[in-house]
């Protein structure tokens, strides 16, 4: 059956045995990997060398099958760019010459392999939030040809202001649409030479010296293929404060404009002036590894279900006052790694289901979700037969929770696989406190997502059985504060991994009810990906 002809209420959801998950390996395989012999895993390491060598073996012990035509890895080949010797960004016309310096008003990259990349005297059109969706009537770029011309785009999507998540939009819940990825290869698509954000900090969900310290200095991404998608010249962001500055020389006010962008009938708008600026780049290639295991279905093999977690940390970082230097990543994502260990062990125990289970170590999530997305862009097997999939980041060791924090939902029929395994495991689901964060399309599943493939992203709930959601929301704070992204994200002996082993069970049951369904899980309607995976369907064998 296509997928667009589901109907959720004919769903087939087997129902599921709790598994047998062994906590040593949890343990063990967390221990391993957030040492300081692993040196934080970062990608083209001695860490990556040490992470990959003990993956494989697990995989191998667990009684999996190398998953790549008889390979455990698939190489991820990827290129380091570094811009450097920035010109100041300058903007001209109207009679009037300003000129923004780098860091402070401006940050800018090329995603091209080029040793230098000079914008010269493009024309700056004003495009609203940058959205070409046609199934939700709406085109930001209609009636403008924006070839050599550079893009000034708005953060976020027309409704995140909205109280309700109800809209055209998603109302307050970001939609890919919002997504600065997607603000970039939508300007790319149309031709623009440039593409410039304008941050303002409540719609971002982060200050500006987030966006100054991620987009300078190197910036990983995959190498690109022969049909690769177009790309800018230059892509990066403006100070709210600038953008006005601007806009006040063309003649227009940014609030009136920003509130006209809100509306169906925006039409872009030239502004009159144009920008330059020029830098150099150091481009270094270098090759990495994602690691891939399979349990094959029993009945139909050639239909697959998606198990992710990234393997990959930041190496050596910033030290902590104590000299320590090493971000072992121990929560983020040893743990979550560990997990894809213990369910292949759990799944190939009790036998294969009746779909193949693939088991995908990704690497390079740290620098932009690049394992996954090379992936998703090469797949081992088609997408149209990977039937979905649950994503696992990052595991908060604090114990039994009574809910589990839902990230995205709402946006397929996975929701009533997980409501149907919330039920046999005696939880609840929370939605995501913050949709307006856009979390959805921050992690490796969202590589799938945006190619159609349904993805569940779902973390440990905040209400502790032992202390509630006061509690819940102290770890995660702490954690947040003192930990993430830290040298500080260590493993800890006297963790209680009770909390952990309840929401494995969760993902063991999905990933057994997914594997024994004969059903194919699609977006909801007027969900930005339902279109994607309803091509898909229709151009392969699977779905």
């Amino acid at each position: 059956m296509p997928a667009a002809q589901n109907d959720v209420a004919s769903l087939d959801i087997p129902e599921v045995a709790p598994g047998d998950i062994s906590q040593e390996t949890m343990v063990n395989v967390t221990r391993t990997l957030s040492s300081d012999e692993f040196e934080g895993r970062a990608p083209g390491t001695i860490g990556e060398e040490k992470t990959v060598a003990l993956l494989k073996e697990r995989f191998r012990q667990a009684g999996l099958q190398p998953g790549n035509n008889g390979s455990w890895v698939q190489e991820v080949p990827l290129v380091e760019i570094t811009g450097r010797d920035y010109a100041p960004l300058t903007v001209t016309g109207n009679g009037v010459n300003m000129s923004f310096d780098y860091a402070s008003d401006w940050v800018g990259v090329t995603y091209r392999e080029d040793a230098r990349t000079t914008l010269d005297n493009s024309e700056l059109v004003f495009v609203g939030y940058g959205i070409n969706a046609p199934e939700r009537g709406w085109n930001d770029y209609e009636g403008v040809d924006m070839t050599g011309k550079t893009a000034v785009i708005l953060v976020n999507d027309p409704d995140y202001e909205s109280e309700m998540l109800e809209g055209t939009f998603g109302g307050r819940a970001m939609t890919y649409y919002g997504r600065w990825t997607y603000k970039y290869e939508e300007a790319a698509r149309q031709g623009a030479a440039g593409a410039i954000i304008v941050h303002d900090e409540f719609p971002a969900a982060y200050g500006w010296n987030v966006v100054e310290s991620s987009w300078s200095g190197p910036q990983a991404y995959a190498q690109r293929g022969p049909n690769a998608p177009p790309l800018t010249k230059m892509n990066g962001w403006v100070q709210k404060g600038v953008a006005q500055q601007i806009l006040t020389a063309a003649g227009y006010d940014l609030a009136t404009l920003s509130a006209a962008a809100k509306r169906q009938d925006f039409e872009a708008v030239p502004l009159g002036l144009t920008a330059s600026t020029s830098f150099s780049s150091d481009i270094r290639k270098f090759a990495s590894q994602n690691v891939i295991g399979v349990l094959p279905g029993q009945e139909r093999p050639d239909e697959y279900v998606m198990h992710t977690a990234h393997w990959d940390h930041l190496g050596r970082c910033t030290p902590a006052p104590d000299g320590d230097d090493i971000c072992n990543g121990a929560v983020d994502n040893a743990t979550g790694t560990a997990a894809l260990v213990a369910l292949a062990e759990a799944h190939a125990d009790a036998g294969a289901t009746d779909r193949s289970l693939v088991f995908l170590a990704v690497t390079a999530e740290e620098s932009g979700l690049l394992g996954a997305d090379y992936y998703a862009a090469n797949p081992v097997v088609p997408l149209s037969q990977t039937v979905g999939g649950i994503n696992m980041d990052a595991f908060q060791v604090a114990g039994p929770a009574k809910d589990v924090l839902v990230v995205g939902g709402g946006k397929s029929e996975l929701d009533q696989f997980l409501e149907a395994a919330l039920t046999d495991v005696g939880r609840v689901a929370t939605p995501e406190p913050t949709p307006e964060k856009g979390f959805y399309y921050r992690s490796d599943h969202f590589a799938f997502a945006k190619r159609g493939v349904p993805m569940l992203y779902i973390d440990g709930g905040e209400d502790l059985v032992e202390g509630g959601i006061e509690a819940g929301a102290a770890v995660a704070a702490d954690y947040t504060e003192n930990r993430y992204h830290g040298p500080k994200d260590e493993f800890n002996e006297n963790w209680d991994w009770s909390g952990v082993m309840n929401d494995l069970q969760l993902f063991y049951r999905l990933g057994r009810m997914m594997g024994n369904s004969a059903s194919w899980p699609n977006w909801v309607e007027g969900d930005e990906f339902r279109a994607i995976r309803d091509e898909s369907c229709a151009a392969g064998e699977g779905c």
